[in-house]
């Protein structure tokens, strides 16, 4: 009952702050992000985030991307890179989450790596010529998504099997929401970046925050 309850107020909190990002309403920007953001930090305590060393973990990337939705409420090149700064501490604690659950790199952890290695090879390629001063910061931080989703893939499902999809599932949705910053922020600033970015970005971290309950 109470995962459902929290999950309920997500999304109502997703879907105002939609509408704000649509009206560009600052004030209710300001309401709407921080409370989605409180919601997957209930749900990984009402999962036992501190119960468990994985728990502890995911727990800490979950406050460090909530730090990292704060700052980026507002403007600005250096709240910017705060931000990025933020989420890249919540990218190294989720690996470092997932190196709790390890199972080892097996067939399939090698071919996602394959795939995430391409991917962001042509993510980067394409958002080059738009980057300027923050190529350094954002090569480092594809490196940390790189290294953080192919670990993803080397965890161990509470059942024992490989990998923990739900783990995976929340880490390729965080990386792939990424994508939709970077448009927005670096190429064209527009409301199609957040409609699709910012549901996909919350979904991943509920997941996240929900894979706590092994």
């Amino acid at each position: 009952m109470a995962n459902s309850l929290i999950l309920g107020f997500g999304a109502t909190c997703v879907a105002i702050l939609l509408f704000a990002e649509y009206r560009s309403s600052d004030w209710l920007r300001w309401l709407a992000k921080p409370a989605a953001s409180a919601a997957f930090m209930a749900l990984a305590l009402a999962n036992g985030g501190l119960e468990s060393a994985y728990g502890q973990l995911v727990l800490a990337g979950l406050a460090f991307c909530m730090l990292g939705d704060i700052l980026l409420i507002a403007r600005g090149r250096q709240l910017f890179l705060a931000g990025m700064g933020a989420f890249a501490l919540g990218h190294l604690a989720y690996a470092c989450a997932f190196a709790a659950i390890w199972a080892g790199f097996g067939s399939l952890a090698i071919m996602a790596t394959f795939v995430i290695v391409l991917t962001i090879g042509v993510t980067l390629q394409r958002l080059w010529p738009h980057l300027g001063a923050f190529r350094a910061p954002v090569v480092a931080y594809c490196l940390i998504i790189g290294v953080m989703t192919a670990m993803s893939f080397a965890t161990a499902s509470p059942d024992g099997s490989a990998p923990y999809w739900l783990a995976a599932g929340g880490a390729i949705g965080f990386a792939i929401s990424d994508i939709a910053v970077a448009r927005d922020q670096f190429v064209k600033p527009e409301f199609i970046n957040r409609l699709w970015g910012l549901p996909l970005y919350y979904t991943a971290q509920m997941m996240l925050a929900a894979s706590i309950s092994i």
